[in-house]
């Protein structure tokens, strides 16, 4: 998972990012913060909105993030009560464990995995900023 807090951080070019959720008419050769979309709600990136970066360019904004932690971390629940496995947004593999639903958009799903991997990236940036300070 990567932590993209700043535009300088996206990882890759554009072009291998076509399936992920993007602004209609994004430029592949010239990806902009606010082209960049949270998979889970498709609120765009923003300076002060965190956003974690999955595989093949999945993103969930901090907000999606919190909603996803409550269910799967603090509640010990999950959206997918038969536990049939699963194909997480952001990891893109079959998952068992507790998994968080979009509720704006069905075909989004996070495993417990990668919320906490995706919380560790978010903490530990917040860590970076005080420390900077």
């Amino acid at each position: 998972m990567v932590l993209v807090t700043s535009p300088h951080r996206l990882a890759q070019p554009m072009r291998n990012y076509a399936r992920r959720v993007r602004r209609h008419g994004t430029d592949p050769n010239n990806v902009r913060m606010e082209d960049v979309l949270c998979d889970f709600c498709h609120t765009p990136w923003t300076l002060d909105r965190p956003m974690v970066e999955g595989h093949h360019g999945s993103c969930i904004c901090g907000n999606c993030l919190r909603a996803a932690w409550a269910l799967t971390v603090t509640a010990q629940a999950s959206d997918r009560p038969d536990g049939a496995p699963t194909k997480c947004t952001m990891c893109l593999e079959e998952r068992t464990d507790r998994i968080f639903q979009s509720p704006a958009f069905s075909e989004a799903f996070i495993c417990l995995r990668c919320v906490r991997l995706a919380s560790r990236a978010v903490a530990r940036d917040e860590e970076d900023a005080s420390t900077a300070e």
